[in-house]
Order: structure tokens, then sequence, then C-alpha cells
């Protein structure tokens, strides 16, 4: 009886939805506008990042709030797989980067779509925008699974001025190596950070990246100009975020903090009033996943929580308490081979490598092809030409635990797993057991390694070699 209510009453409020349309009135209920960028670390004007020009993410961050502490990761088809579900990846078996044998999702886990679209929302993946933005949108899903239903109404922005309330998204792509924007960061000035050998190409490499957010920014400030020029910008809520960390070595596809944080900026339209721990012009320190975008923007749509939902709400009346703890994971990414995990805590990083034996330059032909540093690493340390914080890449293994005080040690440059000191002491042992316990309460599905087989169908280029076994004696 209490499934069919919730379905008479979903079915009720689409219809207001469409009434509403038809009479010409304003959505009784927030648009919902995500600007995803592929690939972004926290590298913008608002952060304090220089030689990058993005002033309207600045003042969007300006007049709404700019979340200091969100991590969205590792890489785009495990992330996407899971912000767009609220669940982990490792939960759901989407783990793995990028999986060709895709399966249905657990029963009572689906898009975010199709919970807004129970609520009366129309969705869009947008890649037709207007002539005057210039571009187009990529229209990006890449999930690791396959949905039951279509999840998404249209493709065109013409579509969502005639359809409110609406979901809708732009993936842009210029943060996504090969970059791509104007020449205007000077190479000499930018501030490469220290776990990174201080080399030319190092240099002109990140400067580029950081052209590409430039450029991110001009289009993001096409769109909120669209949105004013079709009477939608007082009525439709801006989400922007990154979907995995920086696309830099040590950054995408890795368990380091810039792995994981990227930037997250909320605006709230004027005509509706701001929800509970929210502040239009303030910065917010709290710890929030991916996963927690899609409970947040049902509740916010007028949907319940799915019960069977990992994420959390946060923000209006029924936000949910801040939690103590903020996991991360790494699978097989394209043909390489590692199982990672890491909790963050207010303080620490904790990171387990459970296939210590690959070390951290193994072979990856999309890293080989498109990251500079890649091959210019071994041949500095050959050169004896890195710092000690650099030497970590060049190792023939990794350790087996690593810890972090990102307070005193916010790059990352010390591990201290080894420490006797008393309070790391406790705090590893703290750490350790809090995520194996997630592992288990989760159904960690990442303890399970794929066969030679699924790995060869996943990637035919697939590379048979000691790094991908999961023990170093399997056969």
């Amino acid at each position: 009886m209490k499934r069919i209510f919730t379905l008479i009453s979903l079915s009720l409020l689409a219809m207001c939805g469409s009434d509403l349309l038809a009479a010409g009135t304003k959505p009784s209920r927030p648009n919902i506008l995500w600007l995803i960028a592929e690939d972004f670390g926290q590298h913008l004007g608002c952060f304090g990042t220089k030689e990058v020009w993005t002033p309207n993410l600045d003042r969007l961050a300006g007049e709404g709030v700019l979340y200091t502490r969100f991590y969205n990761g590792m890489v785009c088809s495990v992330s996407r797989s899971s912000f767009m579900t609220g669940m982990h990846a490792t939960s759901i078996g989407a783990q793995n980067h990028r999986t060709k044998d895709k399966k249905m999702l657990p029963d009572g886990v689906r898009p975010l779509t199709e919970w807004l679209r129970d609520a009366g929302y129309y969705t869009a993946n947008l890649v037709e925008m207007p002539p005057s933005c210039g571009f187009e949108g990529s229209g990006k899903t890449d999930w690791n699974f396959l949905s039951a239903d279509k999840p998404f109404d249209s493709s065109k922005w013409e579509d969502l001025k005639s359809h409110q309330p609406f979901y809708a998204q732009v993936n842009f792509s210029e943060t996504h190596r090969p970059f791509h924007g104007p020449k205007k960061a000077d190479p000499a000035k930018v501030e490469v950070p220290p776990y990174y050998p201080d080399h030319p190409d190092v240099r002109k490499d990140w400067a580029d990246y950081l052209d590409s957010a430039t450029e991110l920014d001009r289009k993001v400030g096409a769109i909120l100009e669209a949105l004013k020029a079709d009477g939608l910008a007082d009525d439709t809520i801006i989400v922007f975020f990154g979907d995995n960390g920086q696309a830099h070595a040590r950054g995408k596809q890795f368990c380091y903090e810039e792995g994981f944080l990227v930037p997250l900026i909320i605006y709230w339209p004027k005509n509706f009033p701001a929800p509970a721990n929210f502040k239009p012009g303030t910065r917010d320190a709290r710890l929030i996943a991916g996963i927690d975008l899609a409970p947040t923007m049902i509740d916010i749509a007028g949907g319940a929580k799915p019960p069977e939902m990992q994420g959390r709400i946060f923000l209006g009346d029924r936000c949910e308490p801040e939690p103590d703890y903020i996991f991360g994971y790494r699978d097989r990414c394209d043909m390489t081979v590692m199982r990672i995990r890491s909790v963050r805590d207010q303080r620490w990083r904790y990171i387990r490598n459970f296939t210590p034996w690959v070390p951290f330059l193994a072979f990856n032909n999309y890293r080989t092809q498109k990251y500079p540093l890649w091959t210019l690493w071994p041949k500095l340390a050959a050169e004896g030409k890195l710092t000690p914080g650099q030497e970590f890449a060049v190792q023939p293994s990794m350790p087996e635990e690593e810890l972090y005080d990102m307070e005193s040690d916010p790059w990352a440059l010390h591990n201290l797993a080894k420490s006797d000191q008393p309070e790391v002491k406790e705090a590893l042992a703290r750490l350790r057991g809090v995520l194996e316990k997630w592992i288990v309460d989760t159904d960690d599905h990442g303890r399970r390694f794929e066969t030679l087989a699924e790995l060869q169908a996943a990637d035919p280029k697939f590379v048979v070699s000691r790094d991908w076994r999961p023990r170093p004696d399997t056969p």
C-alpha cells in the first residue's frame, strides 16, 4: 500500500509540473543545472591559483557557496558511476575503469535522473547548446553500468524553457587531456606542486592545464548569459564541480588528496529561499563526498532519499550530520591493475596499497602517451635531479601503508606510517580499523580481482605482466 501511495504521489508531482508549464507560470520547484568539469582540481582564482583567469566561476562562488573539502574521484567512469547513483562504485560493481561487460544496477539503485523524473523533473544531458554559446556539450556519461530506463529526456538546450522544472547537465572536456585553450599562463610563473620536479616540460604542461581551466571558465560564462537570456537564471540552481582530481600524475587515478579534492560551487537562485546550511557568499569546509550530490538533489526536488542510497543530504531541513570519514578507492584503470583504498578524516589521510608490488609508474598506455612527466620522471631520477619528496614515484614498489598529516604536511610529502610517535600510531591504528570495517560494511567488490580473461576483454591491449597479478606468486 505504501509503495502504491508513493507512486501515485510521484505521478501527481509529474502531472503538476506539466500543468504549471501549460499555464505559463513559473515552476514551483527550482530547476537544477549541473556544470561538470573533467579531471579538474581546485585550480580557480577563488582558490588562490595563480596564472588562471576564472572570473565567471569566481563570481559564482562569491554569490553562492564555495565548498573547500569536496572529494570526488578518482577516475571518470568510476566517479560518474558513483555520483550519478549516490552509491560507492565499489558497492555496485562499477569500480574498474572502464568496464566493458556492464551489468544492470542492483535492486533499489537507479541513476539520479530516474529519481528526479519520478518527482516531476524533465532531464537533459545537454549537447546542443544555444547559438550564443558557440560550442556543444560533450554529452559524457561514461557509466560502468547499464540503466533499465532511458536516463535523459533530451540533449537540447531549447527544450528546457518549456519543460520546467528541469534537471540538466553540461559536461566540459577542457581540463581533460589533451588540453585545449588559448595560451595565456606563463610557465615561468605557475606554481608547480612540490611533489613534481621543477622542470620546463612540467611547467609548460601545468600552464597548458591552467589555460584549459581559463577556457572552461569562458564557456561557463556563456552558459550563465544564456540562462539570463532565456529567463531561467532566477529559477535555476547551478552546481559546478569536477568529476575527479587533476589530470596529472598522482592526481587522477591515485588515492592522494589531489586525486579526489575537486571544486564544488553551488549557486542558489533568488526566486527560491535558500535552504538550511546554505549561506551565500561563504566557504563551507565540511567533508562532502561526490555520492552526497544525488540524495541532496532528490531532496531539493521534493523527493525522499532512497533507503539504499549511501550518500548524505548536506543541504536543507533534512540535512544529515557531517561524516567523520571520507573514503576513496582505485582498482583497474585501463590495463593497469592496482587495488588501493583510502580514508580521510579532518586531519589525516590513510592509504592502503593492497598490491604494493605494482610500482607507481607501472605501465599505462594512456599516461605514457599523454603525461610528459610519466616518462620524464625516471630520466630525472637517473640524473639525480629529484628531491626526496619526488622519489616516491620511481621506487620499485609501493608501501603497504601510507599516512599523512594533512595539517602539517598538506602536500603529503612525508609518509608517517612507520613513525613511533604515539599520536601517529594511534591515528594509523584507528584509520586502518575504520577502513577495514568500511570494506566489509559496504561489500567492497574490489576484494575479487578480475581474471585474466576479464582483463583482456576489458582492454584487448592488456599487457600480461607481473604488475597485474593480485599476488606476486599468481601464475
